[in-house]
Parts: C-alpha cells; sequence; structure tokens
C-alpha cells in the first residue's frame, strides 16, 4: 500500500490538500470521488514530497482532545450537520490515532447509528465519561453543552498535568545529574588517585578506604547494581499493577510528608471536577458517582465513591458517606452538604473543583520549592565527601612532614 499527495477541490468550494494510503492511484482516486471532491493533482508520496508531520501517531494527549471538543462546539453551533463538523475535525486533526476515530465516527454516523455510540468502538480515544456525556446531549438534544463541558473538563486535566511536569523537570535533572556525576568520580576519578593515595606512607582514613573498596566492587560487579536496579522496577510495576499491591502503594503515597496532601488535593479536585461535569449535563448520580470513581487515580479515593454511591442508592445524601471514608477533606463533604441543601450541587462542586485546581498548583510549587535545595545539598554532600576521602590522606602526610 503507497502513500498518495493529493489537492482537490472539496464540495464547499475550497481547496484542500492531505494524503492517503491506498494500493493503487486508481483506488485513491475513487476514494477521493466517493467524497465528491474534485481532483486536481495526485501523486504518490516518495522521500521528496512527502507531506512531513511531527505527530507520532500516539494516544491524543488531554490538550488534542481539548481542541478537539472546542473546535465541535464552534463548527455545530454554527450550524454546521455533525457529520459535515466530524469531517471538518478530520481534515485539521493532527494527531493520526483521533483522526482515524473522527473519520470512523463519521462513516458510523452516516450508516445509522448514534454519535455516542460510534464513539464507543473507539475506547482508547473516547474514555467513558466522554462516550456517557455524549449520549445524554443527544438525549437532551444539548450535545454542544457536553462537548463544551468536556472541552473545560480536558483543559483543566491539561493544565494540571502540565504544571506537574514542568514543576518536576529541575528535580528531575539534579537527581539525573547527581547520579551520574557519583558514578563518573567512583568509577573513573577515584582510581586515578588510588596508585598516589596507596604510596603515601601514612594510613589511609576509613572514608578513603571505604571509597577505594566501594569504587573497586563497582567496577568488578556493576552487573549486580545494574540487575538490582532492573529488579526493583520490575518489582514495583508489579506491585503497581497487582489490586493488592496498588492499595499498599497508594495508602503508603497518602502517608509520605507533603506528597500525602498533594494527592489528596488532586483526587478531590478530580472527583468534584469530574462529578460536576457529568451531572451539569443530566447524567443521574448513581452513573455518574461510578463513573467518577473510575477516573480516580488512589484506589482508596475509588472505594470511597463506590461506598458512597451504594450509600445514595440506599436513600442516604452524599455527603455523609464522604465525611465517613475519612479520606476526602472537609471541605469536600460540607460544601456538598450545602448544595444539596440548596439544590444547587454541581454548582457548588465546579466550586470546590476550581479551589483544589489552586490549592494542587500551590502544593506542587511548595513542594517543589523544597525538594530542589534538598537535592542540591544531597548533591554537595556527596561530592563533598569523595572530595574529602581524597584530601584527608594528603592532609595526614603534610601534617607528618611538617611533625618530622
Amino acid at each position: 500500500m503507497g502513500n498518495f499527495n493529493y489537492t482537490v477541490i472539496a464540495k464547499d468550494g475550497k481547496q484542500r490538500k492531505g494524503t492517503l494510503e491506498a494500493d493503487t492511484r486508481e483506488l485513491a482516486i475513487g476514494q477521493l470521488k466517493v467524497e465528491g471532491d474534485t481532483i486536481i493533482s495526485l501523486e504518490e508520496a516518495n522521500a521528496l514530497n512527502a507531506n512531513l508531520s511531527l505527530d507520532i501517531g500516539g494516544k491524543p494527549k488531554p490538550r488534542d482532545m481539548s481542541v478537539f471538543c472546542r473546535q465541535f462546539v464552534s463548527i455545530v453551533e454554527a450550524g454546521v450537520p455533525v457529520i459535515s463538523a466530524l469531517q471538518m475535525l478530520s481534515e485539521q486533526t493532527q494527531n493520526k490515532l483521533l483522526r482515524e476515530a473522527i473519520i470512523g465516527c463519521k462513516k458510523s454516523i452516516e450508516k445509522g447509528s448514534t454519535l455516542a455510540d460510534a464513539m464507543r468502538q473507539y475506547p482508547q480515544i473516547f474514555s467513558k465519561i466522554f462516550v456517557t456525556m455524549v449520549e445524554a446531549g443527544e438525549q437532551s438534544g444539548s450535545l454542544a453543552k457536553s462537548f463544551s463541558r468536556m472541552g473545560m473538563q480536558y483543559e483543566k486535566e491539561h493544565t494540571l498535568k502540565a504544571l506537574v511536569r514542568k514543576a518536576a523537570i529541575y528535580p528531575t535533572v539534579l537527581i539525573i545529574v547527581t547520579i551520574v556525576v557519583v558514578i563518573i568520580m567512583l568509577t573513573f576519578v577515584v582510581p586515578t588517585f588510588r596508585d598516589m593515595l596507596e604510596s603515601l606512607d601514612t594510613p589511609l582514613p576509613g572514608l578513603t578506604l571505604f571509597l577505594l573498596g566501594l569504587s573497586d566492587w563497582i567496577k568488578s560487579y556493576w552487573y549486580i547494581l545494574a540487575s538490582i536496579v532492573v529488579l526493583i522496577v520490575a518489582g514495583y510495576q508489579m506491585t503497581k499493577h497487582n489490586p493488592v499491591g496498588k492499595e499498599f502503594l497508594d495508602k503508603t503515597q497518602l502517608r509520605i510528608w507533603k506528597v500525602g496532601d498533594l494527592k489528596t488535593k488532586e483526587n478531590a479536585a478530580a472527583f468534584t471536577r469530574t462529578l460536576a461535569t457529568l451531572l451539569a449535563t443530566g447524567i443521574p448520580m448513581m452513573e455518574a458517582l461510578s463513573i467518577t470513581a473510575g477516573t480516580l487515580t488512589n484506589v482508596l479515593f475509588e472505594k470511597a465513591v463506590l461506598a458512597a454511591r451504594d450509600a445514595v442508592s440506599m436513600g442516604s445524601n452524599l455527603s455523609s458517606p464522604l465525611r465517613d471514608s475519612e479520606v476526602f477533606p472537609p471541605l469536600v463533604y460540607h460544601m456538598i452538604g450545602i448544595g444539596e441543601s440548596t439544590g444547587d450541587i454541581d454548582g457548588m462542586l465546579d466550586k470546590v473543583a476550581d479551589y483544589y485546581d489552586e490549592e494542587v498548583k500551590e502544593a506542587t510549587e511548595q513542594m517543589m520549592a523544597l525538594l530542589e535545595p534538598m537535592i542540591i545539598i544531597i548533591l554537595a554532600f556527596v561530592v563533598g565527601t569523595i572530595i574529602l576521602s581524597m584530601v584527608l590522606p594528603m592532609k595526614s602526610m603534610y601534617d607528618a612532614l611538617d611533625k618530622a
């Protein structure tokens, strides 16, 4: 199968360029004519004329989904039919998997499927919450509202992930630099001083002997150290994907100083924002709680929401079981209680979500502000210790010469 670059005049009179896959030139022409386009040019792509793209075809990021939702709303609110809107979005979407999913949804709708059912065929692209909201929007005639809410949801998710990623870059670089510096000094720098230190007519300090022995061990048995690292990483991955192990890791995570507070706020923000989004589009409370529980990253919070769902199904309000779970911050269940009393629970959830979004941002910045100097201090201590182990024997020799 080859790639063909084409230039056509679409039904709306606009010129369109792109690349398609086909076994032969004739089949490529047939694909274009099916869409009702007028072909201006069609040539097989090669190394010189292929359309270059930075997209590697990975799963679309929250930012990609946010842009897709907002563009869909703008197009549909302008009076464009859903099928035409999907066609237009497929032509300007950069992510390959998302583009293919949009095209697949368009074809399914043309065969009589609903948009929600079409999206269910691509679970890796369209999440359960997204499909549920689209289905509710189709049934209530407020599809644009559903996409608008999901656009906001994806945008906040993107902002939060970008913040955490940006804040973690500097500490990560420092940790990598620390490890690299220590390895280089122990395997290359320290051995160069060995002959000189052993030739000194003075006993070597214990610190120097320890580092020389550690240097020898790393050079001789580096594969053992590498195996230990691999086993630790593999063990962590296995534990993380085991239900019991994941619950243990999540419990431990919440007990770590500063990290636990940050993760609690992250899950509180995700819970309130997702639940508010679902309720605002008319999703029933029970279904909304089930879907929301599946979006939480911490097992303890997920179990708390599922327990709250069961309690609500028995006639309880939502705030009481959340309070009894002892994992959610007091502000969450207090504000939900107020929302239940006033009949504006989704509005209160929105306010709580906005509050915890800011709290997550502040907590992340504070943690990184504490972590950065700690790493620098550790780096200075490790490198300083290695240098000191090299200097101490020479100092002892000079002291002995002074006394002679």
